[in-house]
């Protein structure tokens, strides 16, 4: 394959301008690429919910040529933390004794009758930070307080998230916790694979979770249940470069992964990041909100480190609870349905008032729909 990407400084030369993969020349040649490559029609699959919203917000979706079809992933680690785990959020931050920490974009989702925010305005200790050594540094400041974080994310979040609980160990700090809900992108491409329902025959995977993890761990995937998977990043050209070379491995029958984010990703991945996944780490089956339980997909606290374990220490584990019956996120997240072919979304599911998660996060499909997508002529 012609290589359609700006060199980098691996190649020679130093990337000096994120223009050069936002450049409207080169993209529309490589859309012109794919059209003169298709030759019938193909599924893909972008797995990211970041990749879901430049798709959307650069109309690629709308550029691509009638034979290219994107469904959107379960990539977005807000959209699939189960309904259960922000429901125990809710009753752990609502303890008079618990700072409750998480990111941003966990605080609007939607839980069976409240949110964070909700807490919160209700008096509850509930603080945004940007890492979870942050919610470390609050707890050895307020060790008379329970301080817990929400551990939410695929690989990408587990690396700091795992460092936080192992320094709070060497330390000492006892009034630290984590409520996991980690999870793992391989074991959800195998699902959707394995769904009567599927219709994918191409990947696109998350660069950023490539450069944690590598792109190794897919080689399986692909050689199981053949179909090609191809690494590839957030801008415009990254995306119609990763489109291509899926097209081109559907085309040729190839069932391979091809990394086309080399300037951030390598097939080991980041060894340290990993070493550190695994030593606080273990795989665990979990829940994925909208989907159900996918096994050996999350990551759960080692025995050495359930101390830290905000589900066990505040005895929540009982806890559950069922999804609103309009929302079809589930299916959303699996490539089955469209967001605009859920028949609340815009009616009764907005990011005023939304049914389920993939309508208030940054990273969620019904929220790029909502937001980008030219369907309101219908509502």
């Amino acid at each position: 394959m012609k290589s359609f990407l700006p060199r980098t400084r691996y190649e020679g030369l130093r990337m000096k301008y994120i223009d050069e993969y936002r450049d409207p020349a080169l993209a529309r040649k490589i859309l012109d690429a794919i059209g003169r490559k298709a030759t019938r029609r193909w599924t893909i699959m972008e797995i990211c919910g970041g990749q879901t919203h430049s798709i959307l917000r650069n109309g690629i979706d709308q550029l691509l040529p009638e034979q290219i079809e994107l469904v959107h992933g379960p990539g977005c680690p807000v959209c699939v933390t189960p309904l259960e785990s922000i429901e125990r959020a809710l009753v752990i931050a609502t303890r008079k004794e618990v700072i409750f920490t998480s990111f941003g974009d966990m605080l609007r989702v939607p839980g069976s009758s409240s949110d964070l925010f909700m807490v919160r305005s209700q008096g509850g200790d509930v603080r945004i930070v940007f890492s979870p050594l942050d919610a470390l540094r609050i707890a050895r400041e307020n060790p008379q307080k329970e301080v817990v974080f929400f551990a939410v994310g695929f690989e990408t979040t587990a690396p700091a998230n795992a460092m936080a609980v192992y320094q709070a160990s060497r330390e000492g700090i006892e009034n630290f916790s984590v409520l996991v809900s980690q999870v793992m992108v391989p074991p959800a491409m195998k699902a959707i694979l394995s769904s009567p329902a599927n219709r994918v025959q191409g990947f696109l995977a998350a660069g950023h979770v490539c450069a944690i993890m590598g792109y190794e761990e897919y080689e399986p995937v692909a050689r199981e249940f053949n179909v090609p998977v191809v690494p590839t990043g957030f801008e415009p050209v990254d995306l119609l470069a990763g489109i291509l070379e899926t097209v081109e491995l559907c085309e040729a029958g190839r069932a391979e992964v091809v990394n086309r984010y080399g300037r951030v990703v390598s097939r080991e991945g980041n060894l340290a990041a990993k070493q550190t996944i695994a030593k606080v780490f273990e795989v665990t089956d979990r829940q994925w909100r909208g989907i159900g339980l996918i096994p050996a997909s999350g990551l759960g606290l080692r025995e050495e480190f359930s101390r830290f374990d905000a589900c066990k220490k505040f005895d929540v584990a009982h806890i559950h609870a069922d999804e609103s019956p309009l929302c079809m996120s589930g299916s959303v997240l699996q490539g089955v349905l469209k967001p605009d072919g859920c028949a609340a979304f815009g009616r009764e599911c907005t990011p005023q008032h939304p049914l389920g998660a993939t309508m208030v996060s940054s990273e969620g499909a019904c929220a790029a729909y909502y937001n980008y997508h030219r369907t309101f002529d219908s509502l």
